[in-house]
């Protein structure tokens, strides 16, 4: 028997049918990249599945970034629009109906839509290992709520993930931005500390000139060193 989920998709014994238009996006990264969860949305437990928007020519589609820390390959598919995509320093012009495949992690990757309303599907998971979801997907959802005006709505987000991935440094260091921004210097600088005592190299690059840790950067607790 079919029934409507929150976002219009059919739902019936053992599978859904979806919009990706009717996933309500988020902002994140600088803003105007639009991430549409849909691993979150359907509960895709065997990869990672999900689509973002530019609005704009010329925004990013896909944050430039690689998959050295979580190994795995990528898939991107353009599903409307056109996407200027480079990989390694080579650009290829790619439009809807073409993919990018990626099969190796260090392989650095960035895409800007080269039309307006550009939407792409990534798809992606580690060879050989069950498939594990990533801690990003909670501060990127942490930040488009963030990005709204409310610290503490993001903050419980951030500590939500970091039930599921404890000791995650990503995860304490934009917590601790956010207890920075909100006034709480002394559990800003907690997290902090936890972060930079898991992954200092990391930290240490994330808050050189990061304005969210300004209200504490002068304190002479500030734990952040070399």
């Amino acid at each position: 028997m079919a029934q409507s989920s929150r976002y219009g998709a059919d739902v019936t014994d053992g599978y859904q049918v979806l919009a990706i238009s009717d996933v309500p996006s988020l902002a994140v990264v600088n803003g105007t990249l639009q991430w549409r969860p849909l691993r979150r949305t359907l509960g895709v437990r065997a990869f990672g599945i999900n689509a973002y928007t530019a609005a704009n020519a010329g925004d990013d589609v896909v944050e430039e970034h690689t998959e050295t820390q979580l190994g795995h390959e990528e898939i991107y598919l353009v599903l409307t629009g056109r996407a200027t995509f480079t990989v390694d320093g080579q650009t290829s012009d790619v439009p809807a109906g073409s993919l990018v495949y990626l099969a190796d992690p260090a392989l650095k990757r960035q895409a800007v839509a080269a039309e307006p309303n550009t939407t792409v599907l990534a798809i992606g998971g580690k060879p050989g290992e069950a498939f594990t979801p990533s801690a990003w997907e909670h501060y990127f959802a942490a930040d488009a709520v963030a990005k709204g005006g409310d610290l503490d709505e993001a903050y419980d987000l951030l500590m939500t993930g970091l039930a599921e991935y404890p000791g995650n440094s990503s995860i304490l260091y934009n917590a601790a931005c956010y207890r920075a921004l909100a006034g709480r210097g002394d559990e800003a600088i907690e997290l902090l500390s936890q972060a930079f005592a898991g992954d200092p190299d990391a930290v240490r690059n994330w808050s050189a000139g990061d304005s969210d840790l300004d209200s504490i950067r002068d304190r002479p607790d500030w734990p952040v060193t070399g």
